[in-house]
């Protein structure tokens, strides 16, 4: 490839990469214009869906301020451990941009969806292609805000520490890395209370509002008559839309600031070299959010069924990417290889490296929809095994859950061996990069989800055409099979990037002690370390799960109240007092968020703190956060989609129909995996990113 081409990539890479994050959001801007021009329908229509809104502005609004006190105050502690030498002091500035970041990126996408919602439903009044269209549009928008704002996050603020570290200082290229640390902790612990506090809310509403409305009242899903019916709504947002896009917004931003840390350490004796290793990682994501805009194209003018079309749309964006990463991975590495101290590695080695983490996206897709979607064996072993019984349902899908672990975790172990073998730990970077350069197709795919749940949902409680619920139900099938593909692609992508995570953490530590670190499984303090980091996921997730059992409880006793003193309330001749039962959940999210969100901070500190473990035995627990946390947010997220989808193949006539015996299995199946799903799995993929991050800046302070 002429020598030209060359140099603009490595020197002018990352501005072309925020060039095309600029056209991600430019695309995303015109979708929302697209989406608020489709009709909103009846008067009914309208009221629901504002009740909706006001309940998703309400509790956004409270998370906003209870986590703004949290960050202001770890920004505070930032600036004082920098007056005192301990961290540059840009990281504050990078903690409140990352934080910032990661709420704008959640609000705005749960702003979308509940403003799509109801053009949805008033859609499939029409069509149910139109419906898919508008949904899947009000999707695409938080997908691609995401990614956007995740680059140009990134590469903005690299380029402002750029400008102002003095290019003297020998440590240059470091400083500059290392401040972007700060902007991956304010996204990484904004996203554990984003996926908790959103997990917590919407769980709790939903186990709440089908314990007394579906199984104690015998009510329909989203009947006007369930006092929390509306709380249930305004969770699918907060929870599966806020939640999921500060997720990936922190994943995409953390990974892509490993790769930064691991180039710049492993080439910090050649500032050629140490250019290349930096630019290419932005331009993986640059052109793939170029690809995800040709697969939202794709799903827009395309016919077909839903599953079909959303499954296209992922494959357009892979195979664009992949075609693409071939030209600039020749290019810009020299002839000669990019030289690190880890090895030599070819343009053809990290083309590979790339290649391997789109295909382990697609694999990962396609392995999460087997377990999860309604038409294959599992999700139907679930269903049948419901016609014995509340007990058989719950067996056969927690077999399901733990099944579903193991071909994403052979593929995982794949994707390491082959990356490392080809490119040492940045080639694993890279494939991370590649992994999650598709996150905005992806993610897509996921706030698809709750717009259709939403959309069905207003279709019955403004009592249209039963033929309108057919359509959304359709589309709802489909979206809660595409919310589990994702979890399953953001938990496998988190397992990953907490690898290079580690590998960054270890290279950290070698640069200030300046000696070789090794963590070796004949040293004690080692293995307490992964008993410890083994153990950090299940406290966790227990108390995850705790949080929602009490907050659901708070729900179920006000339902209960509503109904016992207010009997007009099931005639249908008194409206429920919706917002009462969105308060209480609202309140119960926010204060239940707290101790497990702080829970990974904690031990970190502690076990360093420890000059018995130290910085060896952080070594272990870090090891072990990741393979516990990868096997149970694995097996959480599917056994909850399959649980739902089972209990939908009965709904649609499968074992009984509704009514049934088995439909009241399912529906038991489904409560106990909605906190499964929703709260507990997803929110592990944080757990692990920030307990590393933790990990990084804190051997600077202790050290």
């Amino acid at each position: 490839m002429p020598l030209d081409l060359a140099s603009f990539l490595s020197s002018s890479g990352i501005t072309l990469s925020l060039f095309m994050g600029g056209v991600g959001l430019i695309v995303a801007i015109f979708l929302i214009r697209n989406v608020i021009k489709q009709p909103v329908g009846t008067e009914l229509m309208k009221k629901v869906s504002g009740a909706i809104q006001d309940g998703a502005k309400a509790y956004l609004n409270r998370q906003v301020r209870t986590i703004s006190i949290i960050s202001i105050g770890l920004a505070l502690l930032l600036y004082l451990m920098s007056l005192a030498g301990k961290v540059h002091t840009s990281m504050p500035v990078g903690f409140l941009i990352g934080a910032v970041c990661s709420l704008i990126a959640g609000y705005i996408g749960m702003k979308i969806a509940v403003l799509a919602n109801v053009r949805t439903t008033q859609a499939a009044v029409e069509d149910e292609h139109k419906a898919l269209n508008v949904a899947f549009n009000g999707g695409a928008v938080t997908g691609l805000l995401v990614v956007g704002l995740a680059l140009l996050s990134v590469g903005l603020f690299y380029f402002a520490m750029e400008g102002i570290v003095s290019k003297d200082d020998p440590k240059h290229g470091k400083i500059v890395v290392d401040s972007l640390v700060g902007l991956a902790l304010g996204a990484s612990l904004i996203s554990v209370f984003a996926r908790l506090g959103g997990g917590i809310y919407t769980k709790a509403a939903d186990v709440g509002a089908d314990l007394v409305g579906k199984i104690e009242q015998g009510l329909d899903e989203d009947d006007p008559r369930n006092p929390a019916t509306i709380a249930d709504n305004v969770g699918d947002n907060v929870g599966d839309c806020a939640g999921m896009a500060a997720d990936v917004f922190e994943t995409y931003a953390v990974s892509l600031i490993g790769a930064l840390l691991l180039g710049t350490l492993s080439t910090s004796t050649n500032d050629s070299m140490r250019e290349v290793a930096l630019a290419l990682p932005f331009l993986l994501g640059g052109f793939a959010i170029i690809g995800s805009i040709f697969g939202v194209m794709w799903v827009n003018f395309r016919k077909g069924s839903a599953s079909q079309l959303l499954m296209e749309g992922v494959l357009v964006a892979s195979l664009f990417s992949a075609i693409v990463y071939w030209p600039i991975c020749q290019s810009i590495i020299p002839e000669d290889g990019l030289v690190m101290t880890s090895g030599t590695y070819s343009g053809t080695d990290l083309f590979l490296c790339s290649l391997v983490g789109i295909v382990m996206t697609f694999a990962i897709v396609l392995i999460t929809n087997y377990y999860t979607a309604t038409k294959y064996p599992p999700v139907n072993k679930i269903a049948k095994a419901s016609q014995t019984g509340h007990a058989t349902n719950i067996i056969a899908g927690l077999g399901v859950g733990n099944m579903a672990t193991g071909l994403p975790v052979t593929l995982i172990c794949a994707a390491i061996w082959i990356s490392d073998s080809l490119a040492g730990l940045y080639g694993i970077s890279i494939a991370v990069m590649a992994m999650l350069a598709l996150a905005g197709i992806i993610v897509s795919l996921d706030a698809f989800g709750p717009i259709t749940d939403n959309a069905g949902g207003i279709a019955v409680m403004a009592d249209l055409p039963s033929i309108v619920r057919e359509r959304t139900d359709a589309l709802d099938a489909v979206g809660n099979t595409m919310k589990a593909v994702t979890k399953g692609y953001a938990i496998a992508s988190a397992g990953v990037a907490a690898l290079v995570l580690f590998g960054s953490y270890f290279l950290e530590l070698e640069a200030l002690l300046g000696e070789v670190v090794e963590f070796s499984l004949k040293e004690p303090k080692v293995i307490i370390g992964m008993f410890i980091g083994g153990l950090l996921p299940f406290i966790f997730t227990a108390l995850s799960m705790d949080a929602v059992g009490r907050a659901a409880g708070a729900v179920v006793s006000e339902v209960r109240r509503q109904i016992s003193e207010r009997p007009g309330i099931m005639e249908g001749k008194d409206e429920p007092d919706y917002a009462r039962c969105v308060d209480i959940v609202t309140k119960s999210a926010l204060r239940e968020m707290i101790i497990p969100a702080i829970l990974p901070v904690i031990v970190v500190i502690v076990v360093l703190a420890i000059p018995a473990l130290g910085h060896i035995a952080l070594g272990g627990v870090l090891v072990g956060t990741i393979v516990t946390g990868l096997f149970i947010g694995l097996s959480m997220t599917a056994a909850g989609g399959a649980w739902d989808n089972a209990k939908k193949m009965i709904e649609d006539g499968s074992y009984g129909g509704k009514g049934s015996e088995a439909h009241a299995a399912s529906i038991t199946g489904d409560t106990v995996g909605d906190p499964y799903k929703d709260t507990s799995g997803p929110a592990i993929n944080p757990m692990i990113k920030v307990t590393n991050i933790v990990a990084i800046l804190a051997i600077n302070v202790f050290l």
